[in-house]
């Protein structure tokens, strides 16, 4: 993968160019802590965007649906991909409502998309998937049976062009705001994962099933 993967057509960051990045590595470290990307596609003539999750490997995005996912099918189609990740870090509050702003980093990926359909690469991925939501967790549950695989849509997005924008630190106030007996300043923001709550069906009913090693490091790692 370049060090760098822009400033491209699509990905240019025009408003605030400051807070921008197209360092790699930046861009890599955004995709992989955020939680749900969005992905919009062209529906029946149509702007169609929808939110799931994803895996970065290298250069490669990899986003999973249902095979009659429109937006999906549609990115399959064209061969591309555009989507968007954001990580919420904050509140920016300034001493006035119109420099008042979030906290936040973002990306944007553009870049050329196919359905993967050999089989045992695309067990592989969706098996990173679950370790990219719970860290082993993969080891952990029944392995995905022939049609669980056939019944999900896996497509691969190249990282053609990309860009970050990150929004952090101080707030930004006019000169004369400055002197204004006003509160001003950054309220931290993250997520934090609460007590498991077991199912109770089937044999958790009986109540002998310890949280597994991936939920407690999980939650360890807070």
């Amino acid at each position: 993968m370049s060090d760098t993967l822009g400033p491209g057509p699509r990905t240019r960051v025009r408003r605030l160019p400051k807070k921008s990045s197209y360092d790699a590595t930046v861009i890599n470290s955004i995709l992989d802590e955020a939680w749900v990307c969005h992905v919009a596609a062209t529906v029946r003539d149509k702007a169609a965007a929808l939110p799931t999750l994803h895996l970065r490997e290298g250069s490669t995005i990899y986003l999973h649906g249902s095979p009659s996912n429109e937006v999906m099918k549609a990115v399959v189609r064209e061969g591309e991909a555009f989507l968007t990740v954001t990580i919420f870090d904050g509140l920016r509050l300034a001493r006035s409502g119109f420099e008042s702003s979030i906290a936040y980093r973002s990306a944007v990926v553009v870049g050329s998309a196919h359905e993967v359909t050999d089989d045992q690469e695309k067990a592989r991925v969706l098996n990173r998937f679950v370790d990219r939501v719970v860290k082993g967790r993969a080891n952990e549950v029944r392995s995905m049976s022939d049609q669980e695989r056939r019944l999900t849509l896996l497509v691969a997005v190249s990282m053609d062009e990309a860009s970050a924008k990150v929004s952090s630190g101080p707030t930004e106030d006019e000169l004369e705001d400055q002197e204004l007996a006003i509160w001003a300043g950054t309220v931290p923001a993250r997520l934090v994962f609460g007590a498991p709550v077991p199912d109770t069906n089937g044999a958790m009913g009986r109540g002998d099933i310890e949280v597994p090693a991936s939920v407690r490091t999980l939650l360890e790692s807070q």
